[in-house]
């Protein structure tokens, strides 16, 4: 894979933060490309450059994430239930203004929601088939679909709440919930 030069990896993540906290201050229907750049500090065609439009940007960042923790899944998933939480947790808690941004964004968050409980559904589902007969009887759909919506919706109070405990605490409590569910 070719080395991308610095300075792309940093107006890249200049104009990611610039989305994020416009995000955070108005409506994303009344961003505009001009917004981002000023934000930036980037010329308009520098964002262009980058992305076809605001929101081939929003795309891209929400597939980025999902791609990074499909990633830290595989190796995360090998750790018992509360190791692996954590992993995840101190995860979100290091890309704070991305996850809160898309979970508390009235436009993002379906989209972004969406995606990312399908990846956390998809990751219980491979979980479910380890449980050793602890559900038996129980529909695998909503076991899974009440593990990862319990999840996810532990991942928004806390980043809601800005983060009231460390990632270590609240994944040594959702990892203690999770491993009697799956």
């Amino acid at each position: 894979m070719p080395k991308i030069d610095r300075r792309v990896l940093k107006t890249q993540e200049a104009i990611k933060k610039a989305i994020l906290e416009l995000m955070s201050e108005k409506k994303f229907d009344d961003i505009t490309i001009q917004d981002i750049s000023d934000r930036a500090n980037v010329n308009r065609s520098t964002v262009y450059l980058h992305y076809l439009d605001k929101y081939d940007l929003l795309d891209k960042m929400i597939d980025e994430h999902i791609n990074e923790l499909k990633e830290t899944s595989e190796w995360a998933c090998q750790e018992e239930w509360v190791a692996a939480t954590e992993i995840f947790f101190e995860y979100f808690e290091k890309n704070y203004l991305f996850f809160s941004t898309m979970l508390a964004s009235k436009e993002a968050t379906p989209s972004f929601r969406n995606k990312f409980l399908e990846y956390v559904i998809e990751g219980y589902k491979d979980e479910l088939h380890k449980t050793n007969g602890k559900n038996e009887g129980l529909s695998e759909d909503i076991i899974v679909q009440f593990a990862a919506n319990a999840y996810v919706g532990v991942l928004e109070s806390w980043l809601k709440d800005g983060m009231p405990s460390p990632p270590n605490v609240i994944a040594k409590e959702l990892g203690i919930l999770l491993e009697r569910i799956l």
